[in-house]
Order: structure tokens, then C-alpha cells, then sequence
């Protein structure tokens, strides 16, 4: 997926807020994964910052769990609103698409922000799923082999790992899974990646799946979670098995569960997105669209690693998730 420039959406959107007041009073739906999680609260932060810049209103409504069957009828009751544009995490990359295919035919902009449709190739003239304007997340694909660089680098070069994930079928935790293990694949190989163990978002699932891992592998090294409920389950069960001091765990996402986690030294080190920028560029983007500029079909936002050598730092605080 090719680089974007964050820089030429934010400019083209700045160009046209000094005449902010001058426009309509532009209304935006950003529809997260889900609403209670610390991510898409932050997510809501950067764009409620963005909006408060612009002058324009953004509302923000979605379901309570992270699920295409709960957010089809939450974007179908946006669309019938008729705002000025969508800003959304797709829950699934395949069963979302005709849901906002009608949100595009109803003429309203569909951007996505941390997920995406399809294989996320927008305005490419080939597919059913390019109708979406713009795609502004983090490169997952990267942040898998940051984590699975980071876990080579705690093992020692060798040992079992294995990834545990949601579910096949959401675009970020695909490619983070992805990532993760081509990184291995590629420069690690003396250590060897065991089977997928998915937990449908369930953290006690997560817990009882390291426990039979670990039973069939008493040598496993590393349990790379590929996101917040994954890495708590992991850890509880290293936790449980006390082994805190065999087994490194690198989550992606960093919630305040996630550092206690890190302070008390369960889990080695996590991948931190930008909720916070996703959030805000998604609003300047769907701004620049709809003031006539154009704008990059791809916005790429950036990661920090935060382990115990750097937790405690105040830098490091702004990139913890807040509810």
C-alpha cells in the first residue's frame, strides 16, 4: 500500500478553515469499532479537536461490541439522517461493504479510518469495495513486524511463539498477523511460529487458549497479541502459569490496562497507534472533500513502542489510550 502524505490533506483542509464561517455548518458521523473501547474514545478526541478547529459538528454513534451484525443497523440509521459525510472502522472487511455501499449511493462520502473494506485499494476503478474515498489508519502491516522484531530481540533470536487473534476477516488484526509473521519468516529462523489461536474478542477465551498451548509447547517463548483482549488473555494465563519471566508478551494498543501490564511486567513491551491523529485527520480529510479538494485515497499514522524502560516517561503519556 503506497505511502501517503498526511501533510497535503491537513494543508488542503487549513487552506479553506479561514472561510470556515462562511460555509455550512457541515455535519459529520464518525462510526467507530465500537464505542466503549479506550482506542475509538481517543480516535473521538482527535476528531472532536479537528471539528472544533473547523467549526463543523461531529457526532459520534456506534454499537457496544465489535461486530458487523450490530453496526449494519447503526450506519443504516446514519444514512437515513443524511450527514455530510461517514467517517467508520468497518468491523468486517467483507460484510460491511454493501452496508456502505448504500451510505455512497445515497451520495453521502464514505471514508474509513482504522479499518477498511475490500483489500482497502480505494478509487482504483477495479472492485466492488473502492467506492470509499479515503482509508487513514496505521500501517498494520508494519506494526506486526515492530512487534515481531521486538519479541525476536526479548527471546534471544529463538524459541515458539504464537499470534493470538480475534478473528479472520478484520483488516487490522489480519495484517498485523501478517506482518508479525513474515518479519519471522524472513529474518528470524530459529524461531518458529505456532498455529493461529483465535478468541473472538474474549480475553478469558485468550486465557484458556495460552494454557493449551503452553500444554502441547512447554518450550513457547512469545505470545504476540494482536489486540487489546488477545494481549490480556495472554498475559493472564502467563500470569496464571507464572512464567512472567519465560514467556514475552507484546500486545498492539495501549490502553491503561495494557501499561498496568507493563509496570507490573506482564507484558513486554506494546505497539501504540495514533488513535488521537486517526481521528483528526479523518475529519480534516472528509472536510477537504467536501469543501472540493482532493485529497490521498491513503493516510498512514504512526506507532510508539512503549516497554518498561520508557513507560514512565512524560513524553510516552500522550500515546496511552484514554476513556
Amino acid at each position: 500500500m503506497r505511502k501517503a502524505i498526511k501533510s497535503a490533506v491537513f494543508a488542503a483542509a487549513m487552506g479553506t478553515a479561514s472561510i470556515a464561517q462562511a460555509q455550512e455548518d457541515f455535519t459529520i458521523t464518525l462510526i467507530p469499532g465500537l464505542t466503549t473501547d479506550a482506542f475509538y474514545i481517543t480516535m473521538n478526541r482527535g476528531a472532536q479537536a479537528a471539528a472544533e478547529a473547523l467549526g463543523i459538528t461531529v457526532d459520534f454513534q456506534g454499537a457496544e461490541e465489535f461486530d458487523p451484525v450490530l453496526q449494519t443497523p447503526v450506519l443504516d440509521a446514519v444514512i437515513g439522517r443524511g450527514p455530510d459525510a461517514i467517517l467508520i472502522a468497518p468491523t468486517d472487511s467483507n460484510q460491511m461493504i454493501e452496508p456502505l455501499r448504500r451510505a455512497s449511493e445515497a451520495g453521502i462520502p464514505v471514508i474509513t479510518v482504522d479499518t477498511f473494506i475490500g483489500s482497502g485499494e480505494y478509487q482504483s476503478g477495479s472492485g466492488d469495495a473502492d467506492f470509499p474515498l479515503s482509508y487513514i489508519a496505521s500501517d498494520n502491516i508494519a506494526g506486526g513486524r515492530m512487534a515481531a522484531r521486538y519479541m525476536a530481540e526479548a527471546m534471544g533470536g529463538e524459541g515458539q511463539v504464537y499470534v493470538s487473534n480475534v478473528r479472520p476477516g478484520i483488516s487490522t488484526t489480519d495484517q498485523r498477523e501478517e506482518g508479525f509473521k513474515a518479519e519471522m519468516a524472513e529474518n528470524q529462523p530459529d524461531i518458529e511460529v505456532l498455529q493461529t489461536q483465535y478468541n473472538e474478542n474474549d480475553a478469558s477465551l485468550a486465557t484458556s487458549q495460552f494454557q493449551a498451548v503452553y500444554a502441547r509447547n512447554p518450550d513457547l517463548s512469545g505470545v504476540f497479541g494482536a489486540n487489546l483482549f488477545s494481549a490480556i488473555g495472554a498475559a493472564n494465563g502467563v500470569e496464571s502459569a507464572n512464567l512472567s519471566d519465560d514467556v514475552t508478551v507484546i500486545a498492539f494498543d495501549a490502553p491503561q490496562s495494557i501499561v498496568n501490564n507493563i509496570q507490573s511486567g506482564l507484558v513486554d513491551a506494546a505497539i501504540a497507534q495514533h488513535p488521537a491523529e486517526i481521528g483528526y485527520y479523518g475529519v480534516m480529510t472528509a472536510y477537504a472533500v467536501l469543501t472540493g479538494q482532493s485529497v490521498p485515497t491513503v493516510i498512514g499514522t504512526g506507532f510508539t513502542v512503549i516497554d518498561a524502560d520508557n513507560v514512565e516517561d512524560e513524553d510516552i503519556a500522550r500515546f496511552i489510550y484514554s476513556e
